[in-house]
Parts: structure tokens; C-alpha cells; sequence
């Protein structure tokens, strides 16, 4: 069966290629997508070349084998459906499905590698699993507390799923802070009680909670995809307070200051990555149940807030340059297959 699959080819360029998809066998499956979701954060850096020379791609996804490298196959929100079995998976023929697997037209995988999709959640809100599932792993590291006020940097999809997440908690204040009009308007609409533009205020002079008792925020979220904006988020950090890094930078750096208040303010940063559960959590969380989190929060969640632009597989080049471009209109892209 032939496939078109999505390569990265260099920094600021994507081709689509053909190839072919061998007939299952045993228990495999093979599915025909009909939707993938773009991550503007992760795929971003492997679009502009900015990843790490040798690292894994993803050690804990067998379909992200291999190492960060040109040409690279690179994705992990592929919706569609099971049109082919082997003879021991036949009672999958016709699902929908999710799988974390790049953008490609069909794949052949196993049925431990997909999701069975409920009815009731439609195919482009089901793009959004791997960022609803990264922003409850945020929170989970986080663990806010009642009445705790919080401060997320960056209002691309992760940070607005993880506004949603947080709108859900008896938190005293969620603030946003984001450069972008049109995202601290949807930051608002989905549920952040303040916006801050930090291009008009100085947030290292004059942090969200510097006049409150006790100052400072008690939790930050740095989702900005900026190293540089680590310093914002310690300036906004109070006393004995945290800073959860879900912000991946690739081969991005910047100077951080960390010569100011932040030791005598024993300000913890913790780094959270989806790939794997804190330690503290494993006894009683495994990525099964966080996965099941995420789905029951994607269906209270507007996703429709999210997606801004649905585009055919053909005019993924024209995808990556608009949220590469214009991320003031774009936030989570999904590429159609029909």
C-alpha cells in the first residue's frame, strides 16, 4: 500500500514522500489518517533546526525511534482509521483511532500503540491529546494547592491547555503572561482571571504579585519555548516557591541570572517532560491512567479555542511558515488527509 509521509528536510523546509506501508500481519494494524495535529512547540524547533545534535527523538515512542537528524519523519498526534488487520487483530477493523505517530497518510502499527476513540470526542479536538496530556503531566509535577496564586508564561497551546487545567482548580489567581494580543484574548476566554502584556510591563521590575501578602506567585509555569524568559518567571517566583520548566529549547540558550534573590528565595525549578512520571507520582501513577486524565479533561475542555487553521497534507510547507511566521494567528494547525 503506498503512504505519503511528512519529512523535515533541512531548517525551513518540509517535503512530502512517498513510500509504502506493508500489509499487517499477526496482531497489526494498519490505520488511514485522517487528521494530524501540529505541536508548535517541539516540531517548531525540528522545522527551524534548532534540536540537538545526536539526541533520541523519544526513547519512550517506538514509532519516534532514531535520533534528531535530517530527513526526519517527525509527529505524535495522528488520528484515523483501522482499515486493515492481521488475522489475530481483526475485532479492531474499523475503529477510530489515536496513535503517536508522525504525519503520514496510513502506518502499520499494533494495537498496544493506539487509543480506541470514544464517539462523543470528534476528530480535531482528538489532535490535541499528546498537548492536553503534556499540560496535565505540568500539573501534576506542580501540584497546586487552594488559594495558591499562579503565573503562566506563554499562551501557545500548552499554556493554554494548561490555563484550562488550571481554571479547574480553587486557585486564588491564574495570570497569563504573553506578548501576543490575539492569545491573552483566548488566555482569558478559557479561563485566566488577569493577562499581562510583558512588552508593556517590565515583569522582572514589577511582577504579577509583588504587592501581595506574601509576595510573589507561589507556582510559575515557564510554556514560553524562551530560555530567556526563565529570568521573568524567577522575578515573578515568591519566597519557597516553584517554577515548573515544560518549555523544551532544543539547542536554544540564554544567559539566566540566578545571582539575584533566587537562592535566598529558595525558589525550587523543576524541569516536567511528558515522556516520563516524576518519581514521586510512580506509585500510584502510570502514563495509563495520566493518558485517561487527559482524555476525560479534553472533553471539558474548549478545544475549539485552540485550533485555528486546518490544512491539507499537500500545503504543509504553507502550515509550518504560518505558525513559524504568524504565530499572532496560528496556535494548533491540523493537517487533513482526505
Amino acid at each position: 500500500m503506498d503512504a505519503r509521509t511528512l519529512y523535515f528536510t533541512g531548517p525551513g523546509s518540509v517535503a512530502v514522500r512517498t513510500g509504502t506501508v506493508s500489509d499487517p500481519v499477526d496482531d497489526e494494524v494498519v490505520v488511514e489518517t485522517q487528521a494530524s495535529g501540529i505541536s508548535a512547540g517541539s516540531e517548531l524547533l525540528v522545522y527551524r533546526g534548532e534540536f540537538p545534535e545526536s539526541l533520541p527523538v523519544d526513547a519512550t515512542i517506538d514509532a519516534l525511534d532514531g535520533e534528531f537528524d535530517y530527513p526526519l519523519a517527525y509527529g505524535y498526534a495522528s488520528v484515523g482509521t483501522v482499515t486493515a488487520t492481521g488475522p489475530d487483530s481483526t475485532e479492531w477493523l474499523d475503529r477510530r483511532v489515536f496513535a503517536f505517530e508522525p504525519h503520514a497518510t496510513r502506518f502499520r502499527t499494533t494495537p498496544d500503540a493506539v487509543v480506541e476513540l470514544p464517539d462523543d470526542i470528534a476528530t480535531q479536538a482528538a489532535t490535541l491529546l499528546p498537548t492536553v496530556e503534556t499540560a496535565t503531566n505540568l500539573v501534576l509535577d506542580a501540584q497546586p494547592r487552594i488559594g495558591e496564586r499562579a503565573v503562566v508564561f506563554g499562551a501557545g497551546a500548552v499554556g493554554l491547555a494548561t490555563t484550562q487545567l488550571l481554571a479547574s482548580f480553587p486557585l486564588s489567581e491564574v495570570v497569563v503572561v504573553e506578548p501576543l494580543a490575539s492569545r491573552r484574548a483566548t488566555a482569558a476566554a478559557v479561563g485566566a482571571d488577569r493577562t499581562i502584556d510583558p512588552g508593556s510591563t517590565a515583569i522582572a521590575d514589577a511582577p504579577p504579585f509583588a504587592n501581595a501578602e506574601p509576595a510573589g506567585a507561589d507556582l510559575v509555569f515557564e510554556l514560553s519555548g524562551r530560555p530567556e524568559t526563565l529570568d521573568d518567571a524567577i522575578a515573578a517566583a515568591g519566597y519557597d516557591s516553584r517554577v515548573i520548566v515544560g518549555s523544551w529549547y532544543g539547542a536554544k540558550r540564554a544567559p539566566i541570572d540566578l545571582g539575584g534573590s533566587f537562592h535566598r528565595d529558595r525558589v525550587d525549578i523543576v524541569s516536567s517532560q511528558v515522556s516520563t512520571l516524576s518519581p514521586e507520582l510512580r506509585g500510584r501513577w502510570d502514563t495509563d491512567r495520566r493518558f485517561d486524565v487527559a482524555f476525560d479533561r479534553l472533553d471539558a475542555m474548549d478545544a475549539d479555542a485552540l485550533i485555528t487553521h486546518e490544512l491539507p497534507l499537500d500545503r504543509a510547507a504553507d502550515a509550518y511558515a504560518l505558525l513559524d511566521d504568524h504565530p499572532d494567528e496560528a496556535r494548533h494547525i491540523i493537517l487533513t488527509y482526505q
